[in-house]
């Protein structure tokens, strides 16, 4: 019998399909704009209500994933992301440059034929890009960074002359001189997600040096965090929404055969880039640090793959990512609580691509042949600039900031707007599979770290208080079998005696894909705890929530 997993899997994916196919069909009966407007209003819906749940799942996420790990974990965690992110975007936009090298999409007869596009002009630069993105992790206003970011504006000033007429000065405007323009900051009306994590960040870092005289908050936001994904989760159950927003995508579609036709090869090479770097770089990377499978990796992934491309957005599938890698992949939540929400606000292994493919085909829609210096420089600027996206409204803007900056022209960005809406889907897709390759990586890379952090942490508090073990189921925790004798265990101590009595002795358990559970050693002096997991899934799951809230590390998971 198919399991609540698979699914909501087979209804994720079926709804995509079933959104395209509805779409088509509707598509040459030329919908009014009110049915039209129907047809997308329950995906609006939807997308309103996970939008209005990421703050408070970034927030209960981020604190309550540092909060349990010690600080020198959470600094190693933090610095092989920063570098696995960097690493990847950089890649995806080589493999970019060098897919739209080799195909050539661009024919300089499209803008005779299909015409120039537009855009609003901006004077926006790489370093401002980059300032801003600087200037958004530290907010000056935690409440105002829920609501708000800040981005550079340029502004049109006229010059001014100072005319001295028998000693008085008159300031008159220089209506010789060119208007200068000048850069100024201004809010606009996003969330400042890089500031919130940030911060959270801080936060959780400093409740996990507290430790103990900080529990009754870690409790707080570790509840907080498993009633927003509760929630989420019960939402997930309703894919009409995703249905409704890939049909209404489709059916407002203006031209399609004749955009289709004139940007075919765009397309393709958008495409074909994306799929190298998701089914040959990402994985490869996967498997030279893992020696494990990356496609069986993938299947785990599925779900929120099929979610990225029905929303095109990275945050709104965020809830969806996290259950497929703790459920699915089995993924420590202190990890992915943390790397996820970090990749799906700076890492944009799709979007540089997408947007070093874009700036070569205009060079090439012109006849513009490009340096290899041009090249390096469009590979430097296009990772800077999709790492700094979250700073900027329009994402072709990011586009037109890169073709500033080798001299290209940007009048023809308007053309890719038309074919946009499926490299958005596509591009987003490949985002959340990157970040997911890179929490798996991470995973791997410091679950010892963890591990040994998870027993020293455990043994203090039964050090401190043994009284906490009465607290806990007994058949959870268990001890060494005869095989396995305790070093020094008096036979008269009560303490001892009562151990025995109360908890069941096993076999120490083997198979490492299982919930972790405990086996606790003591002797007279000292003690050892053992991550354990045989027979822990016959027991309930408040069981195991409540030995996560005791022990304070992870959340337990059937």
């Amino acid at each position: 019998m198919t399991n609540k997993k698979d699914l909501l899997l087979v209804l994720t994916i079926e709804s995509v399909v079933i959104g395209v196919v509805l779409g088509f069909i509707i598509r040459p009966f030329n919908p009014s704009n009110d049915l039209i407007q129907l047809i997308g209003f329950p995906g609006e819906i939807f997308m309103q209500i996970v939008e209005m749940m990421i703050l408070p799942l970034i927030i209960s996420s981020v604190i309550s994933a540092l909060a349990q790990i010690a600080f020198r974990d959470a600094t190693k965690i933090g610095l092989i992301t920063v570098f696995y992110y960097m690493t990847t975007t950089f890649l995806s936009t080589v493999i970019g440059i060098l897919i739209v090298s080799s195909i050539h999409p661009g024919d300089p007869t499209l803008i005779h034929s299909f015409g120039e596009g537009t855009l609003d002009d901006t004077e926006l630069s790489p370093l401002d890009t980059f300032l801003d993105q600087i200037r958004n992790m530290f907010p000056e206003n935690i409440i105002q960074a829920t609501f708000q970011q800040v981005q550079t504006e340029y502004v049109e000033v006229k010059t001014r002359i100072h005319k001295v007429s028998g000693g008085n000065e008159t300031d008159l405007h220089n209506i010789t001189e060119p208007i200068v323009m000048k850069p100024t900051l201004k809010y606009t009306n996003e969330m400042n997600v890089l500031g919130l994590i940030v911060f959270c960040s801080g936060f959780g870092v400093i409740l996990s040096i507290l430790g103990e005289q900080a529990r009754l908050m870690i409790n707080f936001f570790v509840v907080l965090d498993a009633i927003i994904m509760r929630w989420i989760s019960a939402l997930m159950c309703y894919p009409i929404g995703i249905l409704s927003l890939v049909c209404k995508n489709i059916v407002d579609i203006d031209n399609l055969t004749e955009t289709a036709q004139a940007l075919a090869m765009y397309v393709v090479t958008v495409i074909c880039g994306l799929m190298i770097h998701s089914l040959l770089t990402l994985p490869l990377l996967y498997f030279l640090v893992t020696r494990e499978s990356p496609f069986a990796f993938m299947t785990g992934m599925l779900q929120a793959i099929a979610t990225a491309f029905g929303t095109a957005s990275s945050g709104a599938t965020l809830p969806v990512t996290f259950r497929s890698m703790e459920d699915n992949l089995k993924i420590d939540r202190r990890i992915t609580r943390f790397v996820l929400p970090l990749g799906a606000t700076i890492t944009m292994d799709g979007t540089a691509l997408y947007e070093a493919v874009a700036v070569i085909f205009i060079a090439q829609l012109h006849a513009i042949k490009l340096s290899v210096f041009d090249l390096l420089t469009i590979s430097i600027t296009t990772t800077v600039a999709s790492i700094g996206s979250g700073s900027v409204p329009a994402g072709l803007d990011t586009i037109k900031i890169v073709l500033t900056t080798v001299g290209l022209p940007s009048r023809d960005i308007g053309l890719l707007m038309t074919v946009d809406w499926l490299l958005d889907r596509i591009r987003t897709s490949v985002n959340v599979l990157g970040d997911g390759f890179g929490a798996g990586i991470i995973h791997h890379m410091v679950k010892d770290n963890l591990q040994q952090s998870d027993e020293d942490v455990l043994c203090k508090q039964i050090q401190a208080n043994p009284s906490i073990l009465d607290d806990i189921p007994s058949q959870i925790i268990t001890i060494p079998n005869n095989n396995l004798p305790l070093v020094n265990e008096p036979k008269q101590e009560v303490k001892g005696e009562k151990l025995e009595n109360k908890i069941n002795i096993k076999e120490e358990g083997t198979n490492t894909h299982q919930p972790l559970g405990y086996r606790i050693s003591r002797s007279a002096s000292d003690c050892i705890v053992k991550n354990n997991t045989d027979h822990l899934k016959e027991y309930s799951k408040n069981e195991q929530e409540k030995l996560a809230l005791l022990l304070g590390n992870k959340e337990f998971t059937i």
